[in-house]
């Protein structure tokens, strides 16, 4: 047998079931980090506060897990620790919002504006980090629409109580008792906050729960014809493709702009420095979206410059959202530093 005493023996099986017990916990929460994440991100707008919040929430439950007395199902604590951890978060805070909402478009002559802050701006995130791996596809495909940039962009406009109580109620179908439960409120007061946001979101004319249709071969086909018309800067095949209210946004800067005229000649004058870009997919928001690498000043391979997120209804892209924080979301969406030749 062991050299190990008796009661060496018993602390050394104490320990180990003390360990297992910790990985268990540790187990049972992380399974809830990407909805979490994504609760956090409609909230907040940000996918780099939304993961602040959710390391928040489970640091809380896990020092807060011995109090836990199973009343409630683990699912539902959780989410009241992440509600009051964005809510405490969003106490003072700006509104996030997309260039569309801060300014009115300008034409392509337009000098580019000073950069805002990055506080100031809804940013894109990856759809793994917010969406199930597999569940009910109306479940799923409500989860991704609600991740929308449009949809992330109206809930800023709710204050935030009716912003968590429209998400549990209309994005995550908690009954309106469970979400009193949640906030310490009354049923009446949850259903009169939910009221008063799909009003607001009406106002915005945005759907709180609209689907749009999963993309299909034609819509593929679509963004097959975009990637080459842009890797070959042919600007009559991309603004072919574009609806005739298509919108250009580059945050950090307020400047945006609308229709095929404006984007075209941004695109042959200030942006003229993408021609010879490369584009590489992913998914960001529910939609496609491409890493932008433009050529190196250096004459050899290619350098971030921006991530975009490419909006299509129908047979036609009606915004092209360009992200140039590349130093920060292309990490977080896995893309490489640079394209070698």
């Amino acid at each position: 047998m062991s050299d190990l005493t008796a009661t060496e023996a018993d602390t050394a099986t104490a320990t180990a079931a003390e360990d297992g017990g910790a990985r268990d916990v540790e187990s049972s929460l992380e399974r809830h980090r990407a909805e979490l994440t994504g609760y956090c991100y409609r909230m907040l707008g940000s996918a780099f506060e939304a993961e602040d919040a959710v390391q928040e929430t489970l640091v809380r439950a896990w020092r807060g897990i011995g109090k836990f007395e199973g009343r409630a199902a683990l699912r539902s604590w959780l989410y009241r620790i992440a509600t009051n951890v964005c809510l405490d978060m969003l106490n003072g805070s700006q509104r996030r919002a997309r260039p569309m909402d801060l300014a009115s478009p300008v034409g392509a002559g337009a000098p580019l504006p000073d950069a805002l802050p990055e506080a100031t701006w809804i940013s894109p995130v990856p759809d793994g980090r917010v969406l199930p791996e597999s569940g009910d596809p109306a479940d799923l495909a409500v989860a991704r629409e609600s991740i929308r940039l449009a949809f992330v962009a109206a809930l800023q406009h709710l204050a935030p109580r009716q912003r968590a109580v429209l998400i549990l109620r209309e994005v995550l179908a908690w009954k309106a008792s469970e979400v009193a439960e949640l906030l310490g409120t009354t049923v009446a007061s949850v259903n009169s906050a939910l009221q008063r946001a799909r009003a607001a979101l009406a106002a915005r004319e945005i759907a709180d729960t609209a689907l749009a249709p999963a993309m299909d071969e034609e819509q593929r086909g679509l963004l097959a014809r975009y990637v080459a018309a842009f890797e070959s800067y042919d600007l009559d095949a991309l603004t072919s493709l574009l609806r005739e209210d298509a919108t250009l946004s580059m945050p950090p800067y307020e400047l945006w702009l609308r229709g095929h005229a404006d984007i075209r000649a941004w695109m042959l004058g200030t942006g003229i420095g993408c021609r010879g870009s490369r584009l590489v997919p992913v998914v960001a928001n529910g939609t496609p979206a491409f890493g932008q690498y433009r050529p190196s000043a250096t004459g050899s391979g290619h350098e971030p410059w921006a991530l975009q997120v490419v909006e299509v209804s129908g047979t036609r892209i009606t915004g092209l959202n360009a992200f140039l924080d590349t130093e920060r979301l292309f990490p977080l969406f896995g893309l490489p530093a640079r394209l070698d030749p």
